[in-house]
């Protein structure tokens, strides 16, 4: 299928399924549901479109889409709302659970490449544009920002068209795979924290902060209010776009050096510009949008992005290629164990250990939804970690890459 619009209306009908099943009464669905995530279903059933040959995502253009209309929007109507104050109130911890995530990813990427070449060196091997520490980097650059240090590390380290498309596939699917057992142990939350002997009372209580707040502004929609919704939203969005593309090629002109921050990519900018903006009318009356919905709508558009993103997974790729996704495996666990080790030794929650790895490993675009499995009002909280991801992925990733160059084998 080449038509857009009906790719879309495959990934509307996909996301309305998963969540009719998701809230169906019915015991089938219920037992299945308290086994796989709601949200697994939404990356994984657009992936069998792609593994079946029904599309092709090198030729649609809903990703962009997507991510370049949708996820702003989403961020500025996650963001109207949220209680800057109650999210400075909940400490250093979770600024040390978003850091040890993106060392996790510095540190584990060379780690991999070194395990790997005293087993297996010719796996990780390679020469000029093909050598496997450059399509790495890209990942690098995905694990700890997204898409816009992704695309950096390719243009600063430039591997081969082919290199990078197998390595989309290892940044997608590990990713995902960690996510699986993330969202499974949401479900056990509590549990993590007795274990970690953590005090989750500041996530418990920003939690309630917003959902009181939600519930007292809360009230039947009307078209007008959806309209102003939407006006806030995309009118945003513009004034992002404009600003990006008046920003990034002067900062690309007039100090080159800063491009390893990302600071001369348009969706660098039009991310960090659409949180500053939502943030900055959390303090204005816009913020009474909530009551209507705004937060609703800004999940549906991250849905929206989730599916065209799992229609990105090329699952054949495990196949293909599966040494290289035994490295990015490798890389995975020391991240996860990382983050493990200090949320026990700082007695950390759960939640911030979760939020603190997605808003390295997935950004904006799984950050919120993540922090939203433990509640809807926390969506907020991931947005905002997942925008200091985008500030240091090109530099972290830049250093990885670095490391991994000077540890892959000759």
């Amino acid at each position: 299928m080449t038509n857009d619009a009906v790719v879309f209306g495959m990934l509307i009908s996909i996301l309305g399924f998963v969540f009719w099943s998701c809230n169906s009464t019915h015991p089938l669905w219920r037992r299945f549901y308290k086994v796989v995530p709601m949200l697994l279903l939404c990356y994984f059933l657009p992936s069998l479109l792609t593994l079946s040959g029904i599309v092709d995502p090198k030729v649609s253009k809903l990703y962009f889409v997507a991510s370049r209309y949708l996820l702003p929007a989403s961020l500025v109507l996650l963001t109207i709302s949220v209680d800057l104050k109650e999210v400075v109130k909940l400490g250093r911890k979770a600024m040390i659970m978003f850091l040890t995530g993106t060392v996790g990813v510095v540190l584990g990427g060379p780690i991999a490449v070194l395990l790997t070449s005293l087993v297996k060196p010719e796996l990780v091997g390679g020469a000029g544009p093909e050598a496997v520490w450059r399509g790495l980097s890209t990942v690098a650059g995905s694990w700890i920002g997204g898409g816009a240090n992704q695309a950096a590390m390719k243009e600063i380290f430039q591997p081969t068209d082919e290199l990078y498309s197998v390595m989309v596939a290892v940044d997608v699917i590990v990713a995902e795979v960690w996510m699986l057992f993330l969202l499974l142990l949401v479900g056990k939350a509590e549990q993590v924290d007795r274990f970690f002997r953590a005090d989750s009372g500041a996530v418990k209580t920003l939690q309630k902060k917003m959902e009181e707040f939600s519930q007292r502004t809360a009230r039947i929609p009307k078209v007008s209010d959806l309209m102003v919704i939407l006006a806030f939203a995309f009118g945003v969005v513009a004034i992002c776009h404009a600003a990006a593309d008046g920003l990034a090629p002067w900062i690309s002109e007039s100090a080159p050096g800063l491009s390893k921050f990302s600071l001369d990519s348009k969706f660098f900018w039009l991310i960090v510009l659409a949180t500053t903006l939502g943030v900055g009318l959390s303090f204005t009356r816009a913020r009474e949008l909530e009551g209507p919905g705004a937060s609703k709508i800004g999940t549906v558009f991250i849905f929206i992005l989730v599916a065209t993103i799992g229609m990105q997974m090329d699952i054949a790729a495990v196949f293909e290629h599966p040494g290289l996704f035994v490295v990015g495996g490798i890389w995975m666990v020391f991240h996860v164990g990382l983050m493990f080790i200090v949320a026990y030794l700082i007695k950390a929650p759960f939640f911030f250990l979760a939020v603190g790895s997605k808003a390295n490993i997935g950004g904006a675009a799984s950050a919120p939804v993540v922090a939203a499995a433990f509640h809807p009002s926390l969506a907020p909280v991931g947005v905002l970690l997942a925008v200091l991801g985008y500030a240091l992925g090109t530099y972290g990733a830049w250093l990885c890459g670095i490391l991994m160059q000077a540890v892959s084998p000759s």
